[in-house]
């Protein structure tokens, strides 16, 4: 009877560890699927750029340039035909950037509670809401002020010549720091739903949020215009708040969660 029930035993573990391997491999299939997937959004995404390249390049990425009379040169060999390759690329996963989140969120589907799928939903379209809105600040206003004070500053002897790669660096990396720094109120939502992170903790380091968020402006602007730093940090100022206010919701949200499972839980 005994070696028996050790012969049970055995194989139970046994079969836990097959399902559990089984369940790895399942697990890796699916990451990979999705990688594959959105691997062919960026692919499609980059032909519809490729497509609407001259339009893209004149009335895009050149256009802040041209509003303030910022003359760019080319100083490589095969510098635009590369700049070209690299818009491509760059405007094909902005493109496919929604498909992406949705291809993250159908892998991470499974292993999520009911009530999290709706709230998962909900900040997968959200995180592209603000992502978005970012982008958009900056290509409208920050990117503008911060040429216009570029192109004016300076001796009248010496011509403002920018390199046209060097140009599209700081497009993109201005576009993607102030997309990244837009998601400030869904952090604050996911930590506070997780009961990481509480309104009363964001209120009491406000004061020191207002520093890190003006080194932040003074580090990501490359213009030392002051202007063109308050214009960078008044918004992450305003989302601050706002990310004070959408954590105390998903504070509540927490608790109710937690008093649902009869856990008492103080943040």
């Amino acid at each position: 009877m005994t070696l028996n029930a050790e012969n049970i035993e055995n194989k139970t573990e046994e079969e836990e560890l097959e399902a559990n391997e089984m369940n790895f491999w399942g697990h890796l299939g699916e990451l990979r699927k999705r990688i594959i997937y959105s691997l062919i959004f960026i692919i499609l995404g980059s032909i519809i750029a490729a497509v609407f390249i001259g339009d893209i390049m004149d009335y895009v990425l050149l256009n802040p340039a041209k509003s303030v009379n910022l003359h760019l040169q080319n100083l490589r060999p095969f510098g635009q035909p590369f700049l070209y390759f690299k818009v491509i690329f760059v405007v094909g996963i902005i493109i496919a950037f929604p498909l992406i989140l949705y291809q993250l969120w159908k892998f991470i589907k499974p292993g999520l509670y009911l009530q999290e799928v709706k709230w998962v939903r909900h900040i997968t379209f959200f995180t592209s809401l603000c992502f978005f809105a970012g982008v958009a600040f900056s290509y409208f206003i920050m990117i503008p002020s911060m040429l216009s004070f570029a192109a004016q500053f300076g001796s009248d002897s010496i011509q403002n010549n920018i390199d046209i790669n060097e140009y599209f660096s700081f497009i993109t990396m201005m576009l993607l720091a102030s997309g990244i720094l837009f998601e400030m109120p869904m952090l604050a939502f996911i930590l506070s739903r997780v009961g990481i992170l509480s309104s009363a903790f964001m209120k009491k380091y406000r004061r020191h949020s207002i520093v890190v968020i003006l080194i932040i402006a003074a580090v990501l602007t490359p213009t030392p215009d002051p202007i063109s730093q308050l214009i960078f940090a008044s918004p992450l100022f305003i989302l601050y708040e706002i990310s004070i206010f959408i954590s105390k919701i998903a504070e509540k949200k927490y608790l109710e969660a937690q008093k649902a499972l009869g856990i008492e839980n103080k943040l």
